[in-house]
């Protein structure tokens, strides 16, 4: 009997950007310009995969974007 063919889902190319070279230090809620760089167009916060940045920097990151969204900095949804 032949093998199956299929081997699950297909992988779509990588959408990698050029990594965030950033320290906790400069991650704050009120630094905008970040904060706009790590969220999508739809107001997504990126996977740490796609910024490049370990855990401890994303877990951060994540923070200070829910911080900015409450305080009405950024948007939580596209209009």
């Amino acid at each position: 009997m032949p093998a199956p063919t299929h081997h699950g889902p297909r992988k779509r190319g990588a959408r990698h950007t050029e990594p965030l070279n950033i320290t906790i230090e400069d991650i704050d809620y009120k630094n905008l310009e970040l904060l706009r760089r790590v969220i999508s167009n739809y107001a997504k916060i990126f996977s740490g995969q796609r910024l490049g940045v370990n855990a401890k920097l994303q877990r951060k990151l994540a923070q200070a974007v829910k911080r900015a969204r409450f305080m009405a900095l950024i948007p939580y949804t596209r209009r």
